[in-house]
């Protein structure tokens, strides 16, 4: 890779050293704030997302004043102020209005293409938001007056062509790469999807008599499966609100283990990084201590995580917006349930029965109410087992595509970082 012959250290950890006849300049020096109100009727509403400034989506939450709203250009540079919408920004395509969270920037005697890729890069990004202010990480803000003293590498004009030219047609071919892969995680997903739906639906014994489930959509189910609401087999219990845990009594250390829904990834749980509690809080809720062969279930904010309970390094219990379920009788299995929370029938069923508009849950006693169909016991067992195995096997090719996709973003974090700072030298000759 082609460097220049000499740098300059900038004293900025995020930049770190530039092309020694490169300037170091803020960023106000570029730009003049467009602060101009206008409606969204005469400048249609645009959205700012981390693909770049594109019509209104459907799907954002407006406002009734359709009239307080920001003049955006065609080719200005438009970067939401909030931390929690990280990253959305771009070089506007159309004339235009954007929400007043936005700052719109009208770029002056710089490549705006440039300054698009400096602004997307990942160091600028943590640079931008780390000169904020905020109460909190999710209402972080930055304005302009912040933004605008913040210094940037530039080049020269030339080079900045050069760079912008080079990291599109990088980009355009790490980013079809990303997509390649982003389409093999979801035809894996939808092949495991498709083949739980078939198994908890139809069991393994492909010869066995059918009967009509009365659902259109699930169709014929085993003759002798029979349906049953889960209260009457399973127990059920949440943490009681009244004995809900305050955040100083989450323990780094202890004899009794705490999990939380945050703890649940993709089935699996790392012990290691439970929090615990005292004994007292632990003793006080014995309904919701754990025992093997309990299932978790995230009833709250990400519904429908779950967590098969086969190892428990030490006596544990249960923060709110989870739920225990264990068998009453033994006769049924928490195993081929699990699998069955990750079907459409339920899946379905939830989306039906949630409640909330930004936070959802559902309730115990929506949980308690879902009706569906199981074979005998030892027949739930088998059917767990195979889904475990084969679902192992997808996650692990999915594993392997995720890892992928982390290296492909790394990689290109990295070409535009070591571009727009001149780590490396772009020539005529790579574009």
């Amino acid at each position: 890779m082609n460097k220049f012959q000499s740098y300059q250290e900038t004293n900025f950890e995020w930049i770190g050293n530039i092309p020694k006849e490169w300037k170091l300049s803020r960023i106000g020096k570029f730009f003049n704030q467009r602060l101009e109100k206008v409606d969204d009727i005469t400048y249609p509403p645009l959205s700012v997302t981390m693909s770049g400034i594109v019509d209104q989506l459907s799907n954002v939450a407006k406002t009734d004043d359709g009239s307080n709203r920001k003049l955006v250009k065609k080719n200005d540079f438009v970067i939401n102020s909030r931390s929690d919408r990280k990253g959305s920004s771009g070089i506007s395509p159309r004339d235009g209005s954007v929400s007043l969270i936005n700052i719109v920037l009208e770029p002056k005697e710089i490549h705006p293409y440039f300054i698009e890729h400096l602004f997307k890069s990942y160091n600028f990004k943590e640079e931008y938001y780390r000169n904020g202010k905020g109460i909190h990480a999710d209402l972080w803000t930055t304005k302009w007056d912040q933004l605008k003293n913040i210094y940037i590498p530039v080049p020269s004009l030339n080079e900045q062509k050069l760079i912008s030219k080079y990291l599109e047609k990088k980009k355009n071919l790490i980013n079809s790469l990303i997509e390649k892969t982003k389409k093999k995680i979801l035809i894996l997903k939808e092949k495991k999807n498709s083949l739980i739906n078939q198994i908890t639906t139809k069991g393994l014994d492909m010869n066995v008599s059918l009967k009509d489930s009365g659902v259109e959509w699930i169709g014929k189910i085993p003759e002798h499966w029979k349906k049953k609401a889960l209260k009457y087999e399973f127990y059920m219990k949440g943490r009681i609100g009244w004995k809900g845990l305050k955040q100083d009594e989450f323990l780094d250390k202890g004899d009794y283990l705490l999990i939380t829904g945050h703890d649940i990834h993709n089935d699996k749980i790392n012990w290691k990084k439970c929090y615990h509690i005292s004994e007292k809080r632990f003793l006080e809720s014995p309904e919701i201590s754990l025992k093997i062969e309990d299932l978790l279930f995230t009833k709250d904010g990400t519904i429908g995580k779950t967590l098969f309970i086969d190892y428990l390094p030490k006596p544990s219990s249960l923060n709110s917006h989870l739920l225990l379920i264990r068998s009453i009788s033994g006769e049924y299995s928490t195993k081929f349930l699990q699998y069955v929370f990750k079907s459409n029938q339920f899946l379905v069923y939830v989306e039906e029965k949630k409640t909330g508009t930004t936070f959802y849950g559902v309730s115990q006693n929506t949980m308690e109410n879902f009706k569906c169909y199981f074979p005998p016991k030892k027949e739930q067992e088998l059917i767990g087992e195979y889904l475990d195995k084969k679902c192992n096997k997808i996650n692990k090719l999915i594993d392997l595509e995720n890892k992928k996709l982390i290296k492909l973003n790394h990689l290109l974090n990295t070409l535009v970082h070591s571009a727009v700072t001149g780590k490396v030298k772009i020539t005529e000759k790579m574009v």
